[in-house]
């Protein structure tokens, strides 16, 4: 494909010809095909990872145009699918460890606590803390469950939630949750097991009913623990702001250290939404400025395969207008960069 030169504020620019510059350009900066390029991360060599990358940019394009019609439900999908996905892979981490670690462990015999022996089980015995095959079993298997913990929690914090609150207080509250849920699931399981001993279930299957009830159990319950250790930002800095504008409104009956109280609060609320906010919005600003450039290229391809004069001026068309969004969203990811760089205090 040729190349041209064009007159762009007072300065030359080389693009190609496919290349059509809107004579009153909708953006304030016009972009080059460099310009556009560097919004596009590079496809891997890999063929297989390649043919990935591909897939998984036209669902990226798919899911973008889906949410700016449905915001809130979009915000749902996002959260519950990332809170499923990270708690299924944790969960397969658990089993991964309880199906190897423990063949290399000594079986000592049923031991535990409070072992009390459930006669419809041929004698065996209902334990909270404990197992059937030994205490290493066991202690195995609460080091697979917190490991596992260990990984769930930052991933849902920092990917599901976005949670920018105080990690500490946060990592306290669940590990709180943990162990409460821990003992539930454990005294439900001890239940279970005596009777799959007695049915003579294999180990290895037993160890997968254990892993799919703790998890299964656990993944429900740290759904609504999520809820109010990670909470929504934006709602709880409107309530801090919607208390500090109340207590402001009865400035002559509230107490001045209440007001001062509540101000500090809103503004530590208003900081966390803001950070939110622009991690959010720029993480979408980014996909869709790859996915214009993307776009824009994928017509310039397809015009030079064009064959019909007529299909060709239909494709410059497509191509002036793939120009112009594209170069919108450059400087929407632009907006949203200073954005970020001003919630997270950038230089």
């Amino acid at each position: 494909m040729s190349d041209e030169k064009v007159e762009l504020n007072n300065e030359s620019v080389e693009v190609s010809e496919a290349t059509v510059v809107p004579e009153e350009p909708a953006t304030t900066t016009q972009y080059t095909d460099d310009d556009l390029r560097a919004q596009i991360k590079p496809l891997s060599n890999n063929g297989f990872v390649r043919c990935f990358q591909k897939l998984y940019r036209k669902w990226l394009g798919a899911w973008y145009r889906f949410r700016d019609n449905h915001k809130k439900l979009a915000d749902l999908i996002y959260m519950v699918f990332f809170f499923v996905v990270f708690s299924m892979g944790v969960t397969i981490w658990q089993f991964i460890v309880m199906a190897v670690i423990p063949q290399f462990l000594p079986k000592t015999g049923e031991v535990g606590w409070p072992m009390v022996a459930i006669p419809a089980a041929g004698g065996n015995s209902f334990t909270i803390f404990g197992d059937a095959e030994g205490w290493a079993t066991f202690i195995c298997f609460e080091i697979a469950v917190f490991t596992a913990q260990c990984i769930n929690f930052p991933l849902q914090r920092n990917i599901t939630y976005r949670s920018h609150g105080n990690p500490w207080w946060q990592a306290m509250w669940y590990f709180i949750g943990w162990v409460l849920v821990s003992v539930a699931t454990n005294a439900i399981w001890g239940i279970c097991n005596p009777f799959l001993i007695y049915w003579g279930v294999p180990s290895l299957v037993n160890g997968l009913l254990k892993t799919v009830l703790t998890g299964g159990v656990s993944m429900v319950v740290f759904f609504f623990v999520f809820m109010i250790i990670f909470p929504n930002n934006v709602a709880v800095a409107k309530k801090a702001k919607k208390k500090y504008d109340n207590l402001i409104a009865d400035i002559n009956v509230a107490d001045p250290e209440k007001i001062k109280s509540a101000k500090a609060k809103w503004e530590a609320a208003q900081d966390r939404a803001n950070k939110s906010t622009a991690e959010k919005e720029l993480a979408i600003a980014s996909a869709q400025a790859s996915g214009r450039a993307m776009q824009y290229f994928a017509l310039i391809e397809k015009k030079e395969k064009a064959e019909s004069a007529e299909e060709k001026a239909k494709l410059t068309e497509s191509i002036a207008k793939a120009l112009e969004d594209a170069g919108k969203a450059i400087d929407n990811k632009k907006e949203k960069q200073a954005e970020y760089d001003k919630a997270f205090g950038v230089a």
